[in-house]
Protein backbone atom coordinates (compact mmCIF):
# COMPACT_ATOMS: atom_id res chain seq x y z
CA UNK A 1 0.00 0.00 0.00
CA UNK A 2 1.09 3.55 -0.65
CA UNK A 3 2.19 5.76 2.20
CA UNK A 4 1.54 9.41 3.04
CA UNK A 5 4.99 10.96 2.74
CA UNK A 6 6.21 14.44 3.64
CA UNK A 7 9.33 15.21 1.60
CA UNK A 8 11.59 17.99 2.89
CA UNK A 9 13.91 19.22 0.15
CA UNK A 10 17.33 20.60 1.02
CA UNK A 11 18.69 23.87 -0.33
CA UNK A 12 20.69 22.19 -3.10
CA UNK A 13 17.42 21.13 -4.70
CA UNK A 14 16.92 24.78 -5.69
CA UNK A 15 20.36 26.39 -5.79
CA UNK A 16 23.72 24.65 -5.60
CA UNK A 17 26.74 26.08 -3.73
CA UNK A 18 28.59 28.80 -5.68
CA UNK A 19 26.00 28.67 -8.48
CA UNK A 20 24.71 31.94 -9.91
CA UNK A 21 21.19 32.55 -8.61
CA UNK A 22 19.53 33.06 -11.98
CA UNK A 23 15.93 31.97 -12.47
CA UNK A 24 17.08 29.60 -15.21
CA UNK A 25 19.59 27.83 -12.93
CA UNK A 26 17.06 27.47 -10.14
CA UNK A 27 14.32 26.21 -12.48
CA UNK A 28 16.68 23.56 -13.91
CA UNK A 29 17.59 22.39 -10.40
CA UNK A 30 13.96 22.28 -9.33
CA UNK A 31 13.06 20.28 -12.45
CA UNK A 32 15.64 17.62 -11.58
CA UNK A 33 14.19 17.43 -8.07
CA UNK A 34 10.55 17.30 -9.10
CA UNK A 35 11.20 14.66 -11.77
CA UNK A 36 12.37 12.42 -8.94
CA UNK A 37 9.47 13.40 -6.67
CA UNK A 38 7.14 12.31 -9.45
CA UNK A 39 8.76 8.86 -9.16
CA UNK A 40 7.56 8.74 -5.55
CA UNK A 41 4.03 9.49 -6.75
CA UNK A 42 4.45 6.86 -9.48
CA UNK A 43 5.34 4.31 -6.80
CA UNK A 44 1.85 4.83 -5.35
CA UNK A 45 2.53 7.22 -2.47
CA UNK A 46 0.72 10.40 -1.41
CA UNK A 47 3.15 13.33 -1.39
CA UNK A 48 3.48 16.63 0.44
CA UNK A 49 6.59 18.67 -0.43
CA UNK A 50 8.29 21.33 1.65
CA UNK A 51 11.53 23.14 0.87
CA UNK A 52 14.20 25.54 2.06
CA UNK A 53 14.48 29.17 0.96
CA UNK A 54 17.65 30.50 2.62
CA UNK A 55 19.56 31.71 -0.48
CA UNK A 56 16.38 33.05 -2.07
CA UNK A 57 15.35 35.11 0.95
CA UNK A 58 18.95 36.31 1.25
CA UNK A 59 18.85 37.58 -2.33
CA UNK A 60 15.46 39.24 -1.82
CA UNK A 61 16.85 41.01 1.25
CA UNK A 62 19.87 42.09 -0.79
CA UNK A 63 17.53 43.51 -3.44
CA UNK A 64 15.78 45.39 -0.62
CA UNK A 65 19.08 46.82 0.56
CA UNK A 66 20.29 47.81 -2.92
CA UNK A 67 16.99 49.45 -3.87
CA UNK A 68 16.06 51.05 -0.54
CA UNK A 69 16.57 54.60 -1.89
CA UNK A 70 13.95 53.96 -4.58
CA UNK A 71 11.60 51.26 -3.21
CA UNK A 72 10.64 50.85 0.47
CA UNK A 73 12.14 47.71 2.00
CA UNK A 74 9.80 44.87 2.99
CA UNK A 75 9.84 43.05 6.35
CA UNK A 76 11.30 39.55 6.59
CA UNK A 77 7.94 37.77 6.83
CA UNK A 78 6.89 39.37 3.54
CA UNK A 79 10.20 38.38 1.94
CA UNK A 80 9.57 34.82 3.12
CA UNK A 81 6.13 34.90 1.49
CA UNK A 82 7.67 36.23 -1.73
CA UNK A 83 10.20 33.38 -1.82
CA UNK A 84 7.47 30.80 -1.14
CA UNK A 85 5.57 32.16 -4.10
CA UNK A 86 8.27 31.97 -6.74
CA UNK A 87 9.77 28.67 -5.52
CA UNK A 88 6.27 27.21 -5.34
CA UNK A 89 5.62 28.38 -8.89
CA UNK A 90 8.72 26.57 -10.15
CA UNK A 91 7.84 23.41 -8.24
CA UNK A 92 4.21 23.39 -9.28
CA UNK A 93 5.00 23.90 -12.95
CA UNK A 94 7.74 21.26 -13.15
CA UNK A 95 5.77 18.75 -11.08
CA UNK A 96 2.72 19.16 -13.32
CA UNK A 97 4.93 18.57 -16.36
CA UNK A 98 6.48 15.49 -14.72
CA UNK A 99 3.03 14.05 -13.96
CA UNK A 100 2.00 14.61 -17.57
CA UNK A 101 5.20 13.09 -18.93
CA UNK A 102 4.72 10.00 -16.76
CA UNK A 103 0.96 9.84 -17.53
CA UNK A 104 0.18 10.00 -13.81
CA UNK A 105 -3.15 11.04 -12.33
CA UNK A 106 -3.68 13.97 -10.01
CA UNK A 107 -2.61 17.58 -9.90
CA UNK A 108 -0.28 19.89 -7.96
CA UNK A 109 -1.31 22.67 -5.58
CA UNK A 110 1.01 25.21 -3.92
CA UNK A 111 -0.11 26.81 -0.67
CA UNK A 112 1.25 30.04 0.75
CA UNK A 113 1.71 28.79 4.31
CA UNK A 114 1.86 30.62 7.64
CA UNK A 115 3.63 28.97 10.57
CA UNK A 116 2.56 30.14 13.99
CA UNK A 117 5.18 30.66 16.69
CA UNK A 118 4.86 31.64 20.34
CA UNK A 119 5.35 35.36 20.91
CA UNK A 120 6.94 34.45 24.26
CA UNK A 121 9.48 32.09 22.70
CA UNK A 122 12.90 32.78 24.31
CA UNK A 123 14.40 33.02 20.80
CA UNK A 124 12.92 36.50 20.44
CA UNK A 125 15.20 37.70 23.23
CA UNK A 126 18.31 36.07 21.72
CA UNK A 127 18.42 36.44 17.93
CA UNK A 128 20.90 33.97 16.42
CA UNK A 129 19.98 33.37 12.76
CA UNK A 130 22.16 35.35 10.30
CA UNK A 131 20.36 36.66 7.22
CA UNK A 132 20.99 38.91 4.26
CA UNK A 133 24.09 40.72 3.11
CA UNK A 134 27.39 41.37 4.89
CA UNK A 135 28.32 44.73 6.39
CA UNK A 136 31.45 46.26 7.85
CA UNK A 137 31.56 46.73 11.60
CA UNK A 138 30.95 50.45 11.13
CA UNK A 139 27.96 49.88 8.86
CA UNK A 140 26.52 47.34 11.30
CA UNK A 141 26.78 49.81 14.18
CA UNK A 142 24.89 52.45 12.16
CA UNK A 143 22.14 49.96 11.25
CA UNK A 144 21.77 48.91 14.88
CA UNK A 145 21.18 52.54 15.85
CA UNK A 146 18.99 53.53 12.90
CA UNK A 147 16.87 50.39 12.53
CA UNK A 148 17.17 48.69 15.90
CA UNK A 149 18.73 45.62 14.28
CA UNK A 150 20.86 43.09 16.10
CA UNK A 151 24.03 42.25 14.15
CA UNK A 152 26.84 39.79 14.72
CA UNK A 153 30.16 38.88 13.15
CA UNK A 154 29.79 35.86 10.83
CA UNK A 155 32.75 33.48 10.45
CA UNK A 156 35.25 36.25 9.73
CA UNK A 157 33.39 37.38 6.62
CA UNK A 158 31.84 40.53 8.06
CA UNK A 159 28.75 41.45 10.04
CA UNK A 160 25.20 40.36 9.27
CA UNK A 161 21.81 40.99 10.74
CA UNK A 162 20.69 38.21 13.10
CA UNK A 163 17.02 37.47 13.77
CA UNK A 164 15.12 35.12 16.09
CA UNK A 165 14.58 31.47 15.15
CA UNK A 166 11.57 30.43 17.26
CA UNK A 167 10.08 26.94 17.44
CA UNK A 168 7.13 26.24 15.12
CA UNK A 169 3.93 25.71 17.11
CA UNK A 170 1.33 25.23 14.37
CA UNK A 171 1.24 24.97 10.59
CA UNK A 172 -1.85 26.78 9.28
CA UNK A 173 -4.04 25.32 6.54
CA UNK A 174 -3.51 21.66 7.39
CA UNK A 175 -7.17 20.69 6.93
CA UNK A 176 -6.95 22.01 3.37
CA UNK A 177 -3.70 20.09 2.80
CA UNK A 178 -5.32 16.83 3.94
CA UNK A 179 -8.34 17.41 1.71
CA UNK A 180 -6.11 18.11 -1.29
CA UNK A 181 -4.04 14.97 -0.65
CA UNK A 182 -7.20 12.88 -0.51
CA UNK A 183 -8.19 14.36 -3.91
CA UNK A 184 -4.97 12.95 -5.44
CA UNK A 185 -2.98 16.20 -5.38
CA UNK A 186 0.69 16.70 -4.63
CA UNK A 187 0.82 19.64 -2.20
CA UNK A 188 3.71 22.09 -1.87
CA UNK A 189 3.55 23.77 1.54
CA UNK A 190 5.48 25.42 4.39
CA UNK A 191 8.38 26.56 2.23
CA UNK A 192 11.35 27.93 4.14
CA UNK A 193 9.80 26.85 7.43
CA UNK A 194 6.66 28.88 6.73
CA UNK A 195 5.86 32.57 7.02
CA UNK A 196 6.35 33.37 10.74
CA UNK A 197 3.25 34.70 12.50
CA UNK A 198 2.10 35.10 16.09
CA UNK A 199 -1.43 35.04 17.48
CA UNK A 200 -2.77 37.56 20.00
CA UNK A 201 -5.14 36.82 22.88
CA UNK A 202 -8.14 37.11 20.52
CA UNK A 203 -6.61 34.76 17.93
CA UNK A 204 -5.70 37.43 15.40
CA UNK A 205 -2.50 36.76 13.44
CA UNK A 206 0.39 39.13 12.77
CA UNK A 207 3.65 38.57 10.92
CA UNK A 208 6.95 38.75 12.82
CA UNK A 209 10.52 39.22 11.69
CA UNK A 210 12.00 35.79 12.28
CA UNK A 211 13.27 32.71 10.44
CA UNK A 212 11.90 29.28 11.37
CA UNK A 213 14.12 26.24 10.97
CA UNK A 214 12.82 24.37 7.93
CA UNK A 215 13.49 20.89 9.37
CA UNK A 216 11.53 21.68 12.53
CA UNK A 217 8.62 23.03 10.49
CA UNK A 218 8.75 19.99 8.22
CA UNK A 219 8.48 17.81 11.32
CA UNK A 220 5.47 19.78 12.57
CA UNK A 221 3.88 19.54 9.12
CA UNK A 222 4.45 15.76 9.09
CA UNK A 223 2.79 15.43 12.47
CA UNK A 224 -0.22 17.56 11.58
CA UNK A 225 -0.98 15.87 8.23
CA UNK A 226 -0.65 12.41 9.86
CA UNK A 227 2.21 11.36 7.58
CA UNK A 228 3.35 7.74 7.62
CA UNK A 229 6.89 8.71 6.66
CA UNK A 230 8.91 11.89 7.16
CA UNK A 231 11.65 12.05 4.52
CA UNK A 232 14.47 14.61 4.58
CA UNK A 233 16.35 14.76 1.26
CA UNK A 234 19.96 15.94 1.29
CA UNK A 235 23.02 15.97 -0.96
CA UNK A 236 24.45 12.83 0.71
CA UNK A 237 23.01 9.28 0.49
CA UNK A 238 23.22 8.52 4.22
CA UNK A 239 23.91 9.87 7.66
CA UNK A 240 27.39 8.94 8.91
CA UNK A 241 29.19 8.57 12.20
CA UNK A 242 32.62 10.25 12.24
CA UNK A 243 31.77 11.93 8.94
CA UNK A 244 34.83 12.73 6.80
CA UNK A 245 37.21 10.74 9.00
CA UNK A 246 39.05 7.49 8.18
CA UNK A 247 36.66 5.52 10.43
CA UNK A 248 33.53 7.03 8.83
CA UNK A 249 30.56 4.67 9.27
CA UNK A 250 27.40 4.72 7.17
CA UNK A 251 24.12 4.42 9.06
CA UNK A 252 21.25 2.50 7.48
CA UNK A 253 18.49 1.12 9.71
CA UNK A 254 18.96 2.86 13.07
CA UNK A 255 16.90 2.18 16.19
CA UNK A 256 15.53 5.14 18.10
CA UNK A 257 17.70 4.24 21.10
CA UNK A 258 20.88 4.23 19.01
CA UNK A 259 19.93 7.43 17.18
CA UNK A 260 19.48 9.25 20.49
CA UNK A 261 22.80 7.91 21.75
CA UNK A 262 24.65 9.05 18.62
CA UNK A 263 23.01 12.46 18.95
CA UNK A 264 24.09 12.76 22.59
CA UNK A 265 27.64 11.77 21.64
CA UNK A 266 27.82 14.77 19.30
CA UNK A 267 28.17 12.99 15.98
CA UNK A 268 25.95 15.43 14.08
CA UNK A 269 26.93 19.08 13.60
CA UNK A 270 24.46 21.82 14.55
CA UNK A 271 24.81 23.56 11.21
CA UNK A 272 24.23 20.52 9.02
CA UNK A 273 23.02 17.06 10.05
CA UNK A 274 22.14 17.91 13.67
CA UNK A 275 18.70 19.54 13.06
CA UNK A 276 17.82 16.80 10.55
CA UNK A 277 18.57 13.99 12.99
CA UNK A 278 16.79 15.88 15.78
CA UNK A 279 13.66 16.09 13.63
CA UNK A 280 13.95 12.47 12.48
CA UNK A 281 14.24 11.25 16.08
CA UNK A 282 11.21 13.29 17.17
CA UNK A 283 9.12 11.76 14.37
CA UNK A 284 10.28 8.21 15.13
CA UNK A 285 9.28 8.76 18.77
CA UNK A 286 5.68 8.79 17.51
CA UNK A 287 6.02 5.21 16.30
CA UNK A 288 6.66 6.09 12.66
CA UNK A 289 9.61 5.97 10.27
CA UNK A 290 11.87 8.89 9.40
CA UNK A 291 14.27 8.76 6.46
CA UNK A 292 17.30 10.86 5.55
CA UNK A 293 18.64 10.15 2.06
CA UNK A 294 19.66 11.67 -1.26
CA UNK A 295 17.00 12.77 -3.70
CA UNK A 296 17.78 10.15 -6.33
CA UNK A 297 17.33 7.33 -3.80
CA UNK A 298 13.96 8.44 -2.40
CA UNK A 299 11.92 5.60 -3.93
CA UNK A 300 14.47 2.97 -2.88
CA UNK A 301 14.59 4.44 0.64
CA UNK A 302 10.81 4.20 0.95
CA UNK A 303 11.17 0.50 0.06
CA UNK A 304 13.78 0.10 2.82
CA UNK A 305 16.68 -0.34 0.40
CA UNK A 306 18.59 2.94 0.74
CA UNK A 307 19.21 5.94 2.97
CA UNK A 308 19.33 6.20 6.74
CA UNK A 309 16.09 5.11 8.34
CA UNK A 310 15.37 6.05 11.97
CA UNK A 311 13.01 3.35 13.21
CA UNK A 312 10.68 3.38 16.22
CA UNK A 313 11.57 0.97 19.02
Amino acid sequence: MGKRVVIALGGNAILRPNQEATFENQLANVKMSTDLIAEVKKAGHQVVVTHGNGPQVGNILRQNEEAKEFVPALPIDVCSAESQGFIGYMMEQTLKNALKENQLSGDVVTLLTETEVDAQDPAFKEPTKPIGVFFTKEEAEVLEKEKGWVTAEDAGRGYRRVVPSPQPVKIHGVDAIKALIDLDNIVVSTGGGGIPVVSDEKGYLKGVEAVIDKDRSALRLSEQVDADVFMILTDVPNVYLNYGKPDQLKLEGVSLVDAKRYMAEGHFADGSMGPKMEAAIAFAEQGKEAIICSLDEAVSALAGKAGTRVLPD
